[in-house]
């Protein structure tokens, strides 16, 4: 049978574990259907909204007929999209796509997770999406979704050992690149013929915390005169616990040029822990989301850069496959992942991040990703109008 007819049959009987039914390539890159036909681009699966219901990658108007839908985000500190930008792109396409979304966040629980993805079980949605704070709990909620036929999605984290139908991410790979090679053109090490710089990494339970840490280091072990003095991740991503394990990293290496730090929360407390030794603003400093803050620090020379991922790349086609899942579809993937603790090939939809720098630093509040309001009160409301703020 061909692959495109063997993956339409998979999707036609409901089998729950749609990855079974996807290509056999492995995560570097190569395109994939879970429902036969050839890949498109996860943009084109954000792209288009409307009363009349969303288009899907596959081209097709998206109608969920109003299945239920259970999504829970992961907590409210290692990141302000959890709070307001996710939930409102979610909420919004929720909405076009005539679905029934109970959106909920588990407050940096794994089992405040459980149960809420126990009483969404029990509630009788169709499609179960988790940003998962671990996988081993994840892992156990999909295969007790799976026991009851519930589609599971996981949604911007690989659950490793799981058995989600699909994968919905930004290409976390190319993002930890996109954070190395940024960093190595940052004004305080550009052109240095030695430079000293530590990694300042996301938590070991994250899988997105691994892959980023695999981009960048790719990238800085490349680069001639540069020296990693330290190594550490941060658990649960705890900006606290960063501060504390940079003043250390700092102790004893006084004379640092770089610290490649996974996000914009972690960033703040290094830009604090430099301050206080008055170096803020003389050595280079990463970050990714495209917080207030994180902006903000661009815009005052103490950050050097942020990575940013718009919320609707990922929400958007998140809610179409899980209306498309719910309706005996199939959705459209770009890519398959190899989940390294299973070996499973999962069909993925990757989305590609953005770099913001101090040259471009107005794009994330110009899209209205990251709000002006609390960006540009202040101080940085000049600083905005002279960034090209809108």
């Amino acid at each position: 049978m061909r692959k495109g007819a063997l993956s339409t049959v998979c999707a036609v009987a409901g089998i729950v574990a749609l990855a079974g039914c996807g290509s056999s390539s492995s995560g570097g890159g190569s395109s994939a259907s879970a429902g036969g036909g050839g890949a498109s681009s996860p943009a084109a699966a954000a792209s288009s909204s409307g009363s009349g219901g969303s288009t899907a990658a596959s081209g097709a108007k998206v109608d969920g007929k109003g299945a239920k839908v259970g999504i829970i985000l992961p907590d409210r500190q290692s990141s302000n999209r959890w709070i307001s930008s996710d939930p409102e792109a979610l909420k919004a396409r929720c909405k076009t796509d005539n679905l029934k979304c109970d959106i909920q966040n588990a407050n940096n629980s794994a089992q405040q997770m459980t149960t809420i993805a126990t009483k969404m079980m029990n509630d009788g949605v169709k499609v179960l999406a988790l940003v998962n704070l671990d996988s081993a709990s994840a892992a156990q909620i999909e295969k007790t979704a799976k026991s009851k036929g519930i589609y599971t999605i996981d949604y911007d984290r690989l659950t490793l050992g799981g058995s989600a139908s699909l994968y919905v991410s930004f290409d976390n790979v190319k993002v930890g690149t996109l954070q190395g090679k940024t960093l190595v053109n940052c004004s305080q090490v550009k052109g240095k013929s030695a430079v000293k710089y530590v990694d300042l990494n996301g938590a070991q339970t994250d899988n997105n915390a691994t892959l980023f840490k695999q981009g960048y280091d790719a990238v800085l072990s490349k680069q001639k005169g540069w020296t990693k003095v330290g190594d550490q991740a941060v658990p649960d991503w705890d900006n606290q616990k960063a501060g504390i394990i940079f003043t250390s990293m700092l102790q004893k290496n006084p004379t640092l040029n770089a610290v490649m730090v996974a996000n914009d929360g972690m960033a703040g407390s290094v830009v604090t822990a430099l301050k206080k030794q008055g170096l803020s603003g003389k050595v280079a400093v990463s970050g990714q989301d495209a917080t207030v803050e994180g902006l903000q620090r661009i815009m005052d020379g103490t950050q050097c850069f942020t990575i940013y991922k718009p919320s609707t790349e990922e929400a958007y086609p998140v809610v179409d496959a899980a209306a498309q899942l719910a309706n005996g579809q199939a959705p459209k993937t770009t890519k398959t992942i190899k989940d390294t603790k299973s070996g499973r090939n999962v069909p993925a939809i990757l989305a590609p991040p953005v770099a913001i720098t101090k040259a471009n630093v107005a794009k994330p509040i110009n899209d209205g990703y990251t709000p002006k309001a609390t960006t540009c009160k202040g101080a940085y409301a000049a600083k905005c109008t002279a960034a090209g703020v809108k």
